[in-house]
């Protein structure tokens, strides 16, 4: 199908963009990360008890947000949705991830919260269909890899001295050059408890925080982009605006994305791949019954800071309860995030399909979105991306990068050490020189 005029002449696809529109309004209002949000007196507190010996587990409020209207409004727009349609189907999946988020928000503290937490952002412990590892299996493995590569306790430590302001200038320069039709403010809010945030508008900084030179590269990779970089695109759209919103569901894809990001500009270090990874771990160690403690203790171990252990621990427990079994699955979509797209990006260069790589940057979608709104791109409906990454623009530089890591692979290094290369050339001389 092709669109040659205002697609609102259509009576099907008039419909399908009031139910776009009626899902932005409805999904702006539901904002789950600030709901669940600690207060910053909480980490003083727990520091202060921690370093006298006398730990007390966190008492965050657990307090449940119901959203009654904002879920009979998903209820209702759901049953007018076409799912027939694939922009319909695409548009009642976004708003039961929505209604998902309505119900998780309602169970705070309990139960029933890490249940449709699990629905949004996964589990770890969770064997897919085609695969015989775990998300958790595999960021065991990264850690040991890790571990054999270079004792992580060796690791030398990256000193944090930049402070907010001048971070924040310099960031600026950096993404001045990219978003030229936008107006994107690097901000500095001082009741962050994350180091940073992105959106459409701005990029948020923890205003007390201190940075280093290698977090510029990760921030500017991961939050500008791809976070700030895919909702600018949506917002661009010409036609269906929740493509520039970020529903819940798109998470997996989005965290994904922006760490695939980061892995293959070279702007991630081993130490922030193994805090994925680690968090992968925790995560699973507190839905096994881990509580506060214990979780923050794990991240202690493994060499984060008094501070950075906090904040993790913190991260896992946001909306759950800190005594454990009850905690927020999302950062375990991280890991998880970034292998379904490191397979995607192999799957679609495999079957001839480059022309999806840059699909994933026209909004907030998900790697299915990718697939079943690819024919709309190519009718008109959906506009190409607005803007794309550096790297993202040459999908053969990718395909090099990922065919030799592959092929790499398959070298056996558990089967020599370091000398082997010597006595390989002394072999190799002393071969030729008895068989001249």
């Amino acid at each position: 199908m092709s669109v040659t005029g205002d697609p609102r002449s259509d009576p099907h696809l008039a419909a399908l963009l009031e139910c776009d529109k009626a899902l932005v309004s409805i999904g702006r209002r539901i904002r789950v990360l600030k709901a669940i949000d600690w207060p910053s007196e909480l980490e003083d507190r727990f520091l202060d008890g921690w370093r006298r010996g006398q730990p007390e587990l966190p008492s965050p409020p657990t307090r449940p947000k119901h959203m009654p209207k904002a879920a009979a409004a998903l209820d209702a727009l759901m049953q007018r949705i076409d799912r027939g349609h694939p922009i319909g189907n695409w548009l009642f999946k976004s708003a039961w991830s929505y209604l998902v988020a309505t119900r998780m928000l309602a169970g705070i503290g309990t139960a029933d919260f890490t249940r449709q937490s699990s629905l949004l952002y996964g589990r770890p412990d969770v064997c897919y269909r085609s695969q015989d590892v775990s998300n958790a299996d595999s960021a065991e493995q990264i850690l040991a890899i890790t571990d054999e590569m270079i004792d992580h306790r060796r690791l030398a430590p990256v000193v944090a001295d930049i402070p907010a302001e001048e971070f924040a200038r310099r960031l600026r320069e950096r993404i001045g050059n990219m978003f030229r039709a936008d107006d994107v403010q690097v901000v500095l809010d001082p009741d962050m408890s994350s180091k940073a945030t992105a959106g459409s508008k701005r990029i948020s900084l923890r205003a007390s925080a201190l940075f280093t030179e290698r977090d510029l590269d990760q921030l500017l990779e991961h939050e500008a982009y791809i976070h700030t970089l895919t909702a600018l695109n949506g917002r661009h759209q010409p036609w269906f605006k929740t493509l520039g919103i970020g529903t819940p569901r798109t998470t997996r894809t989005q965290e994904g994305l922006a760490t695939f990001s980061e892995i293959i500009t070279g702007a991630i270090d081993i130490s922030r791949l193994r805090r994925i990874a680690l968090r992968v771990v925790m995560v699973k160690k507190a839905l096994e019954g881990a509580d506060f403690i214990d979780v923050f203790r794990g991240f202690l171990d493994a060499g984060q800071t008094e501070v950075e252990s906090y904040r993790s621990a913190a991260r896992v427990f946001r909306g759950g309860d800190v005594r454990g079994g009850v905690c927020f699955t999302k950062d375990g979509a991280y890991l998880e995030g970034v292998m379904l797209v490191h397979v995607f990006f192999r799957k679609a260069l495999q079957e001839g399909r480059v022309d999806l790589l840059p699909m994933l940057f026209c909004g907030r979608l998900t790697v299915a979105d990718v697939v079943t709104l690819a024919p709309f791109r190519d009718s008109g409906l959906i506009a190409s991306a607005h803007y794309l990454p550096p790297w993202a623009r040459d999908p053969q530089r990718v395909l090099a990068t990922m065919a030799f890591s592959v092929a790499a692979q398959r070298l056996q290094l558990d089967h020599l050490d370091l000398q082997r290369f010597v006595d390989y050339e002394d072999e190799l001389i002393a071969a030729a020189e008895q068989n001249p």
